[in-house]
């Protein structure tokens, strides 16, 4: 089993005037890992920022945070070198965003980042498997992209269960609604990557909550190593 628990805060709950302190903040807490979402106004209907923020970033919170771009645009071939000039680690695209799948794999892996594939609660798994072996982390929405606050979706975690199952090494990343409440479900299922909004940064003691989040993954991937 190549993977482990890790925990990254989504910086758009974050107070966006102090962005760079709240990232240097978040890092400071015990995330593994920092999630960026990127929303372009037609994939979604809100809008967020673009590579600037994330080189502007870069250069305040240094080269050591992992920036995971979870990329909610129509074009997502796009924004690939922009993104990867501006400093972002792992370029996370939604399979429904484009009709080859393949050579955005590819454009991303040349442009010296990692490669995420997302799915929309209406988007069937089956849809992402072919594609598993090229890629180094799948992204299952729990909530519909593009809002914070929503509530967890919970029949989303068969879809996880069927990755953990077909594809056991794989990293999977699950985002919406989760927290201390939730956490346990996303867990059980085989998530090991956990992007938590509000739960964390709105948190008054945010170090507990990450740590708490990361015991909880790390246990379930210790059981579930000892049931093979």
């Amino acid at each position: 089993m190549a993977y482990s628990a890790k925990i990254g805060p989504s910086i758009l709950s974050s107070d966006l005037a102090c962005l760079g302190r709240e990232c240097v903040r978040m890092m400071g807490c015990g995330a593994d890992y920092l999630h960026l979402d990127v929303m372009d106004g037609h994939f979604v209907p809100n809008l967020t920022f673009g590579h600037p923020m994330v080189e502007s970033l870069r250069k305040s919170v240094g080269p050591d945070p992992f920036f995971d771009m979870h990329m909610m645009v129509s074009r997502p071939e796009q924004w690939v070198k922009p993104m990867a000039a501006a400093g972002a680690n792992q370029y996370t695209f939604h399979i429904e965003s484009t009709t080859n799948p393949g050579n955005l794999i590819k454009e991303i892996r040349e442009s010296g980042m990692k490669v995420g594939l997302a799915i929309k609660p209406g988007t069937t798994v089956e849809e992402l498997a072919p594609w598993a072996n090229q890629i180094d982390m799948a992204l299952v929405m729990t909530v519909e992209p593009g809002f914070g606050g929503q509530k967890f979706m919970e029949d989303m975690m068969p879809k996880v269960s069927w990755l953990r199952n077909q594809f056991p090494s794989l990293d999977i990343e699950v985002d919406g609604g989760i927290g201390p409440d939730t956490i346990h479900k996303c867990a059980e299922a085989g998530a090991n990557m956990i992007v938590s909004g509000s739960a964390v940064i709105g948190s008054d003691d945010p170090r507990s909550v990450i740590s708490l989040l990361r015991t909880v993954v790390a246990e379930a991937i210790q059981k579930r190593s000892l049931d093979r």
